[in-house]
């Protein structure tokens, strides 16, 4: 009977020594526009409440805030006092220098995307990501756009440029990787 050996992993699954999250423009001004934004938002702020116990580092986005307004209060809630989005014009986040900064702060070599609109700013930031070295791996059931279609058009998009797919949940397990985790309890009683 052979034993699993602890350090084993393969490269396509999530660290949380390696990863961050990136909530891109989750704003206010979308919530009547994109369908299902409020169960969208409620499992963004799920996920990043569960980032936080695991140490996951987070970054946000405001495309345009002045505009669009700011980041949904159910997303808003679970951030840490202080916690300042990155305000961006440009669609990718990738075209802010502030998000770059960011990130290379972060040391993360893996982000887990998610936000809106799938087809516009999160699939070309997934594009930039992947062009940059770093492993996305897309928040499926946290990523809406106006329209089905257009949501599906970028999902099938980023993952043809190698953006692997999870969950919230898969996620979630994937960087406990063991029931006996510090956080499991916490984790487990979050997602329920």
């Amino acid at each position: 009977m052979s034993k699993r050996v602890s350090g084993a992993r393969h490269a396509n699954t999530l660290d949380a020594e390696r990863a961050a999250l990136v909530v891109i423009d989750m704003q206010e001004s979308f919530r009547n526009a994109v369908p299902d934004f409020s169960e969208v938002a409620a499992l963004i702020a799920q996920f990043a409440h569960g980032a936080q116990l695991l140490g996951v580092p987070l970054i946000v986005t405001e495309q345009y805030p002045k505009g669009l307004g700011h980041t949904a209060g159910e997303i808003r809630t679970v951030l840490p006092p202080g916690f300042e989005p990155v305000e961006k014009t440009a669609f990718s986040s990738c075209g802010a220098r502030e998000f770059l900064a960011r990130l290379d702060e972060t040391g993360a070599r893996q982000v887990l995307l998610c936000g809106i609109e799938a087809h516009i700013c999160v699939n070309q930031t997934a594009h930039d990501l992947v062009a940059r070295g770093v492993q996305v791996h897309l928040l499926i059931d946290c990523i809406a756009a106006r329209t089905e279609h257009n949501r599906q058009i970028g999902l099938a998009k980023m993952q043809q440029a190698g953006a692997l797919p999870s969950s919230v949940e898969t996620a979630l397990f994937e960087l406990m990787r063991d029931a006996k985790h510090e956080q499991f309890r916490a984790i487990q009683k979050l997602i329920k």
